[in-house]
């Protein structure tokens, strides 16, 4: 087992620019390999992914998720395991973060985001 950090997201936002935190440390080459994600929205993240670890030739990919966001999908991937289809919210808790912040709670919620009174919509 080994793990890969990566991250297209600002706040609620997919940035759309994918960027490698942490690498993997083992040689992949010729093995069966499983993506575990917490959410696939775009795709363009698990796209990157899946593509980045064909360099390293393993035998084959697999996509697990536990939560598939399809309705906001830019890149159609092919997922062969998921938990649940959930629609266009952002959520929080489980793991799933907020700039660092929910990812503790044992509960997935959707973030609902309150304006100022003062401010204009």
């Amino acid at each position: 087992m080994d793990f890969i950090a990566i991250t297209s997201y600002k706040g609620t936002e997919s940035s759309g620019d994918v960027r490698i935190i942490k690498d993997l440390k083992m040689d992949v080459s010729g093995k069966n390999l499983l993506i575990v994600e917490d959410i696939i929205d775009t795709g363009l993240t698990v796209d990157y992914l899946i593509n980045y670890l064909k360099l390293h030739k393993p035998r084959s990919i697999k996509v697990c998720t536990l939560l598939d966001k399809r309705c906001m999908r830019k890149i159609d991937v092919a997922i062969d395991y998921m938990g649940f289809e959930v629609g266009d919210k952002f959520l929080i808790g489980y793991g799933l973060d907020y700039n660092e912040r929910y990812r503790e709670m044992d509960s997935i919620a959707e973030l609902i985001v309150e304006r100022d009174k003062g401010d204009k919509q």
